[in-house]
């Protein structure tokens, strides 16, 4: 079995993506929300201690007090990132002994950044126009484009996506997703089947 890592911005349709895996049959593990689960449990105790009790209101992780320290601080976001990013390591490498089939994927808006490709065997970026990304993500969550761009600009640039990663998709037209889905989910269980051999 192999593993393979999805990223990509916001709005690149990386999600869309993964759902395309899943829909093949391949176990498609969500990096963010296995987070927000492993901090709502097992790192609370963690995050209380660096962050204060605060950080929790009626036991559930309060995500905008958070959000507010360390999107202010670089320090306090590394060391957010040092509590989460190994556990999440730890708990994909659980899940992904337990999967039956050729691969599994991990999905990673913060694929790079967090150090997570070197958990998987392939890399893949789904990548797609600025223009549209705002577009889809204001449609989407109900936002402005304004804030969708400092979001964007927050993040890995598609060119250093499109450099880093070994497969890339471009989503600009939803119809040609499936098609491009097929051809990497192909060539995916014959390196699967090579890697085992």
């Amino acid at each position: 079995m192999i593993k393979v890592g999805i990223t990509g911005g916001i709005g690149s349709g990386k999600s869309t993506v993964c759902r395309l895996f899943a829909a093949r049959g391949v176990a498609v593990y969500d990096s963010d929300a296995a987070a927000k689960r492993l901090m709502a449990g097992p790192l609370r105790e963690a995050v209380e201690a660096r962050f204060g009790q605060e950080s929790y209101r009626d036991g559930v992780l309060d995500r905008r007090y958070l959000a507010d320290i360390v999107f202010r601080d670089r320090e306090a976001l590394q060391a957010l990132d040092a509590i989460v990013h190994p556990a999440v390591m730890r708990d994909f490498e659980a899940w992904a002994s337990e999967q039956q089939g050729d691969y599994v994927v991990l999905e990673s808006a913060i694929l790079f950044e967090a150090g997570l490709e070197k958990s998987v065997d392939l890399t893949v970026a789904v990548l797609a126009p600025e223009k549209l990304r705002i577009e889809r993500t204001c449609r989407r969550d109900g936002t402005d484009a304004e804030s969708v761009r400092r979001r964007i600009a927050a993040q890995m640039s598609d060119d250093e996506l499109h450099a880093r990663a070994d497969y890339t998709i471009v989503n600009i037209l939803e119809e040609e997703l499936a098609p491009a889905v097929e051809q990497l989910d192909r060539l995916f269980r014959r390196q699967a089947a090579n890697h085992d051999a």
